[in-house]
This record gives structure tokens, sequence and C-alpha cells, in this order.
């Protein structure tokens, strides 16, 4: 994921100073501060949403007596001053997540390498741990082709495509979705022959697959007609792998793909088409699929959107410059500016014109920032293994995003939608309204970088950039302590770690509840 990270704001450096003497002060305790004030709480919160370091709540915060206050205000202007919150530290060490033992498999999990041999991938199909299995499927190379036994345990993985439901150790559809890439290296007739039916499966998770699988095997006929597949994630690893094969010789199905409604397939294309000799046809595609985009209002939708603005760049002419500089006009600055910068290039001078989206502050910022022990419960389809596991929102450390993540909940906005990246030795990852990393919910979240460790268990934010929070939560499977640097930690798992450890790719979110504590 790409971060993108800036000096402090000039409106910020004036409260440095005072920042500075201020952590260097002995905090107060709370039994010394009078009844605390949440209207002050609330301003401050709101300043740094709002990334407003002139805001006197900031000033008025470093200077109260209230040693909570005090501290949220320095941590705000720290966060402001610095996106990679260099000083975190200085502001005091926060409450450590629990402590999780690993599941046994996962030590058989990690002894599977590309190196492996086939005798010990052909063990480790037959592992009792699902995710070991899938492992040594997906790491079954060309030279295994001649393992009878190994090339039987696929095949016997085949007619599980059809399968709708799983129990908690079972699996569904991703047996044969696995084994289907597999054959494609050590058994390509197999896989030709069995290729149809996965392409035509009713889910759209086996049709993706059928995509890999089809890429494997050169099938470019295939490729192009799971590129107009109604699912868009069928239409992205389609494109994807026809764009490796075909080259520019099937720029027409790329062009056909900007029209989908899911981002992943637009940026697909747009990439697809970098290099492209371009036509009048392809440029009028490109930039109308520009307006539609910025129609959508989603600051989720800018991977795609900077994707087809670079595709603009490349093949823009003077006659379009009116109508590129009109794209400069925007809630995304990112775009706005890079709409600007083409229109000029093109000898029509242009100023970028932005105006970001404004959202009030969540109702429940306050009283998560001050302490209250908020926990949440995500309850796991009964097809999908079922099971659940609760997460005590940090509020001591990313209060806003608690927050905006308890809102979320409320509106039942995870509710039915699934997991949709699993790595068992890294994270889990979900869910979007479209199964992929590149659609989340219209509105970023600001990060929240603090001293709470990615260690396994903890929750943290996904996003493609500063700033760029889109709603989908990961799952620390492992400590990944390296993501401190970039991604906000908003809560923790506190009860039911083994039910995320068993999460396949795909499996359902049946709801997300609040906890009622007695």
């Amino acid at each position: 994921m790409t971060r993108r990270f800036g000096f402090p704001a000039p409106h910020v450096a004036p409260l440095l100073a005072a920042f500075a003497m201020a952590v260097s002060l002995p905090a107060r305790s709370p039994a010394q501060s009078p009844a605390t004030d949440t209207v002050l709480v609330h301003r401050i919160l709101a300043a740094e949403d709002a990334r407003d370091g002139a805001n006197r709540a900031l000033a008025e915060g470093l200077a109260s007596r209230d040693a909570r206050v005090a501290l949220l205000a320095r941590r705000a202007l720290a966060r402001l001053g610095d996106p990679k919150f260099a000083s975190r530290d200085s502001l005091g060490a926060l409450p450590v997540p629990p402590v999780y033992s690993e599941p046994i498999w996962r030590l058989r999990y990690r002894a599977l390498t590309k190196a492996s041999d086939c005798a010990a991938l052909r063990t480790a199909l037959a592992d009792s741990a699902w995710h070991v299995r899938l492992r040594a499927a997906d790491l079954v190379h060309a030279a295994c082709a001649g393992d009878a036994a190994l090339v039987a345990a696929l095949q016997g993985w085949l007619p599980s495509a059809t399968a709708i439901g799983r129990t908690a150790n079972g699996a569904a559809w991703q047996p044969a979705a696995h084994a289907l890439v597999a054959l494609a290296r050590v058994a390509p007739t197999d896989a030709r022959a069995a290729l149809p039916g996965f392409a035509r499966n009713a889910s759209h998770w086996v049709r993706s697959y059928a995509a890999r699988a089809a890429a494997v095997l050169g099938d470019t006929q295939a490729l192009r007609a799971l590129a107009h597949d109604g699912n868009d994630n069928v239409k992205e690893a389609a494109i994807e792998a026809l764009a490796k094969l075909a080259g520019h010789a099937d720029d027409s199905v790329y062009v056909s793909g900007l029209v989908a409604p899911g981002y992943q397939a637009v940026r697909a294309s747009a990439l697809a088409l970098k290099g492209a000799t371009p036509t009048r046809p392809m440029r009028h595609a490109l930039v109308t699929t520009a307006q539609r985009l910025r129609g959508d209002s989603s600051e989720t939708s800018r991977d795609a959107r900077t994707e087809v603005m670079a595709r603009i760049a490349e093949m823009a002419d003077s006659q379009m410059a009116a109508h590129i500089a009109t794209l400069a006009s925007d809630f995304d600055c990112v775009v706005a500016g890079r709409a600007a910068a083409i229109a000029t290039a093109l000898g029509t001078p242009t100023e970028p014109r932005c105006t970001p989206f404004a959202r009030p502050l969540p109702g429940d910022a306050v009283r998560l920032a001050l302490g209250d022990d908020v926990r949440v419960r995500v309850v796991m389809a009964p097809a999908s293994g079922g099971g659940s596991f609760v997460v005590r929102l940090r509020g001591d450390v990313a209060p806003i995003m608690a927050a905006r993540v308890l809102d979320l909940v409320r509106a039942h906005w995870y509710d039915g939608r699934a997991w949709h990246r699993v790595e068992p030795d890294f994270v889990i990852q979900g869910p979007s309204p479209d199964d992929n990393e590149f659609v989340g919910h219209p509105r970023f979240m600001r990060d929240e970088l603090g001293t709470v460790p990615h260690v396994r268990g903890t929750v943290g934010m996904s996003t493609r950039g500063h700033d760029t929070g889109d709603a989908q939560w990961f799952v620390n499977l492992k400590d990944n302590l390296r993501l401190g640097r970039d991604y906000t930690v908003f809560g923790e798992i506190v009860e039911g770690i083994a039910v995320a450890d068993g999460v396949l790719e795909g499996d359902v979110i049946s709801r997300i509840e609040i906890v009622t504590r007695r």
C-alpha cells in the first residue's frame, strides 16, 4: 500500500513549541482535576479530525488542568504536525493488548515454502487444517506433474466447487477453486476440461479462480468471456490476466471494462490500457469514466480515478483540454491536482479547486476518548463455519475511528459481507461492499496512529495511503509490528480468537453487534 507523507502545515508550527513544552510537564492525575470538560474534548477531537492545527481548542486543551484533556490536545498536535507521529512514545504507554498463543497448525503452514518438494506438498494436501491444505495446493509446481497421488488428491477436490456452506472445521468451494489453479500447472488437460464449468459457477469467488486458472493455461478465449462477467472481481482478474497474455490486441475489452461500476475493474482496465495507441473512442471513454467516477462521490475510488487520470495524461490532445479542465473541480484534492496539471500541460492553464467532504464528529468519540469500554461481537454466518469473536474498541488511542466504526455497526453496514482477503500467517481483511480492497466506505477515515503495537489479535484499519481509511478491518493473526508506522489499531480481540484464525476466503459475517456488558 502506498503511503503519502508531508511536512507539518504552516499553521501547526506556532503550536509545536507549546506542544514540546507541554510534553515535558508532569501530568496531573484525574483526581486532581475538576469534572472533565466534555465540550472542550469534543472541540479538540473535531479539530484533529478536520486537520485544523489553528483551532483554538488545541491551545485551550494544552492549558487545561485536566490531565486527560491536555493529553488529547498534545496528541492531536503531534499527529497534525507529523503524519508519521514519530513523537508518539513521548505521550506515555497505553495498556497492551492480550497475548495469544498461535494455533499449532500455523507451524506446519510456515514449513511450506516455494522450495517444498512434491512429497511434502502431497502430505500437506491431507493435513487436518484447511489453511495448510490450501497453501500446499497454491505451492504445487510443474515438477509435481508426475506425482500421480498428488494429482489425484487435487482432482478429488474439484466436485466441491458447488458447495455453498461449510462446518467450523471444514471448507466449501475453496478446495475446488485452489485445486483448479494447481491442476492448470500439473495436469492442464484436466484443468481445461473443468474450466468451463467453473467459469459458469454461481459463485463469483469460484469464477475469479477460473480466471486465474485460465491465465495459467494461457486461455485467452476464456479470459475474454470472463472479462465481461457480471461480477467486477471476476472482470478484474480476467482483465489483469488478459493484459499480460494478449497485450494491446484486446484494448477493446479493456475499454469496455471502464464502464464497470466496481472501482477494481475500472482500475484494472485503465492499467491494461497503459501504452496503448490512443483512438478517439478510447480518449472519450476515459474522460467519460473520469466524469462518472466524480459523480459517484466516493473518496475510496481514488486508486481507480488516479489510474484513469494517468491514461488521460498519456493520451489527451489539445482538443480535450477544456473537458479535462472541468475535472479540476473535485471533492478529492489529489484528483483535482492531476486534472489541473494535465489541462495546463495541454495549453489551458487551470488551477485545482477541491472541496473535501466535511464529516461531523461521531457521537461516541468523546466517551471513547475518555475511557469507556465498548465492545462489539463479530458473528460469523452458520454457512461460514459459525462462531464469533469479541473486539474491544481502543478509544484510548483511536477514539474518532472507533466511534465511526461503532456508527457503522449500528447501521448494520458490515452485516452480510465477507472477509475477502485471507492470509493465514498475516491478516484477514474485510468486509467490502464489493468483496475487494479497492471498494470501501465512500468516506475516508483519518489515521490515528498510536503506541498500541500491531500484535496478534489487534484490529487495524485498511488504508491505501495516509488518511484513507476505507472502513475495512484487518485482524492481525500474528505479530506484525512493522505495520505500526502506517496503520491505526482501533480494536483488539478479547474473546474467540480461534474463530478469526479459522476464517477462510469468502466467509460471511452474519452481523456485528454491540456487546451489552453487565
